[in-house]
């Protein structure tokens, strides 16, 4: 077969490029015509937990591919951490940031004539973005994540991870711990590099990537810590290779039904609301005729919730892998999922779960069956109403069943910050529903998460007496009664603009629905007199992704 980087490598005048490769040391053998030239896309950092172990990771990739017949070249890209960018300014580029890898590995495999690409990521933004250039690039892709940590010191009734930082400065606030017991949490909740050992969007989208056949089989939820990870990376490297040897490009497994099936194990797993938002951007970049939000809609009817993890249980990320992980719920759903479609095995999905090894016994605990689910309908609903006309996500499988219906009344505020202050200064109280706006894609710029206002709410003892609704985003290890990607949002004159505070809203999960209950007339009266609160924007690339981005519904992705 012959691959595209003949074009610098194998063609009549490549004795100039391959002078170049020669100066960094590569060999007449590396650079050989009939050898695929592989990229790793390395988002290795030491500022990142989930990409600290990627630098080894590489290593056994590298490997992989030398042993397959390839040649490994290896290029670094951005990685931010959305625990580190939590509740400051820093937040407003987590996901922006997104567009940025995602066009960075674009051009590098471009101007490098790259044959393929092992994508190295673990994090909420950063596996979405390595999904999105394979959408786009459309050349061999397989992305390889770095695993999950493990489970820190039991708090609160399960392990601890970072979260429970968070719900424990809540807790000092309202007198139910100790300084001394909270100051504890900080060397042990998270005792060792990885992505965060809950089902957050990080181990969400992992999960997601193997389920749309861009990982292999088992490797999503491999812990950061266990030998195998540096198994499943080295036969990576080997896949890859055979990928670009049979022409198995990105969108011949990025398809429809692909989309379709990660869709079902999102829901099948009660995973990150995030998820959503980053589907609909794959989808784009694949150039997909599918609705995305349309799609989590109608699934959702049709797909039980048969795993149960931390944050919608205690088991941690080690635990949903211990008991089968992707693979598992992939068999247990069954006829639900089409598993013609093909995956980076160079096999379909049907044939890898038949011959997919478990190691360890399966726990009915965390992972049900059809017929004895935890729910009959997904993890993840999609809200409309006059609150939200365009759509609202929420994660019914992290929300107490008692608060699936929910009438409060509304607390508004212009930030996340101004939020979080009222929830650590006693000001929100059982029956209220917090209005956080003007934190959408344009408007934050950048969706912030409102991670901590959510856990602040749980600290204090509020998850299961009040509500918190935004046209920003949640941490997909939120919990409590939540209603998030509000679109249109308020900076685009979106209804949460005109809400004031007293105003009665309705929250049903279950129904589908986010109301203001203010008459027509009265709404009419409020756009009238609406005027948008001025928000400095600073020069830079946030000006410009305010400028560009689109709504939470499409993805929030850069539309010019």
């Amino acid at each position: 077969m012959e691959f595209r980087s003949k074009t610098i490598l194998g063609e009549e005048d490549s004795a100039f490029a391959r002078s170049l490769f020669k100066s960094m040391g590569y060999t007449d053998s590396e650079l050989k015509e009939g050898k695929p030239l592989i990229g790793i896309a390395n988002t290795w950092n030491t500022l990142v937990p989930g990409h600290f172990n990627l630098d080894k990771v590489a290593e056994y990739v590298k490997n992989g591919i030398y042993a397959a017949g390839g040649t490994p070249v290896e290029f670094g890209t951005i990685a931010a951490c959305d625990g580190v960018a939590q509740g400051h300014e820093g937040m407003h580029y987590i996901l922006p940031s997104r567009e940025i890898i995602c066009n960075s590995v674009e051009i590098m495999a471009q101007a490098h004539r790259l044959d393929g690409l092992v994508l190295l990521a673990s994090c909420d933004k950063i596996v979405p973005a390595m999904l999105m250039a394979a959408a786009r690039l459309d050349i061999p892709c397989i992305v390889c994540v770095g695993g999950p940590m493990l489970g820190g010191i039991e708090f609160d009734g399960r392990k601890s991870d970072l979260t429970s930082i968070s719900e424990a400065l809540g807790m000092v606030k309202s007198g139910k711990i100790t300084e001394c017991e909270y100051a504890a949490l900080e060397n042990t909740a998270c005792p060792g590099c990885g992505s965060c050992s809950f089902l957050g969007t990080a181990n969400t989208m992992c999960c997601v990537s193997e389920a749309l056949g861009m990982t292999l089989p088992g490797g999503a939820l491999i812990p950061a810590a266990y030998a195998a990870r540096l198994r499943t990376s080295f036969e990576s490297g080997r896949a890859i290779v055979e990928l670009c040897k049979k022409g198995i490009t990105a969108r011949k497994i990025m398809t429809k039904e692909a989309l379709r099936n990660a869709i079902k194990v999102t829901m099948a797993i009660c995973g990150s609301t995030n998820a959503v938002l980053h589907l609909a951007a794959i989808a784009n970049e694949a150039e997909l005729d599918m609705n995305v939000v349309e799609e989590f809609e109608e699934l959702t009817k049709v797909t039980p919730q048969i795993a149960k993890v931390n944050p919608a249980a205690k088991p941690e990320m080690e635990a949903f892998y211990r008991a089968g992980g992707v693979p598992k719920v992939e068999e247990r759903l069954g006829d639900l999922l089409d598993t013609s479609v093909m995956t980076v095995t160079g096999k379909t999905l049907g044939e890898n779960l038949k011959e997919y090894v478990y190691e360890y016994p399966e726990d009915p605990t965390i992972i049900k069956t059809v017929e004895e689910p935890f729910s009959k309908t997904g993890g993840v609903a999609v809200l409309h109403g006059n609150l939200c006309p365009n759509t609202g996500i929420s994660k019914p499988g992290a929300i107490d069943p008692a608060m699936h219906h929910f009438v409060g009344k509304a607390k508004c505020y212009n930030s996340e910050e101004e939020a979080e202050e009222a929830i650590l200064g006693g000001k929100i109280e059982a029956g209220d529903v917090v209005v956080i706006r003007y934190e959408g894609p344009k408007g934050g710029p950048g969706m912030r998460e409102m991670f901590k206002a959510m856990k602040y709410m749980y600290g204090v003892g509020l998850s299961k007496s009040a509500a918190l609704i935004t046209d920003g985003r949640f941490s997909g290890t939120n919990n409590g009664c939540f209603v998030g990607h509000i679109s249109p949002e308020a900076a685009e004159g979106g209804p949460l603009a005109i809400v004031e505070d007293g105003d009665e809203i309705l929250i049903d999960v279950d129904e589908g629905r986010l109301e203001l209950h203010v008459s027509d007339e009265e709404i009419a009266r409020r756009y009238e007199n609406l005027k948008m609160p001025e928000k400095h924007i600073p020069n830079g690339y946030l000006r410009m992704y305010a400028k560009t981005a689109a709504s939470a519904d499409q993805g929030a992705v850069i539309k010019m």
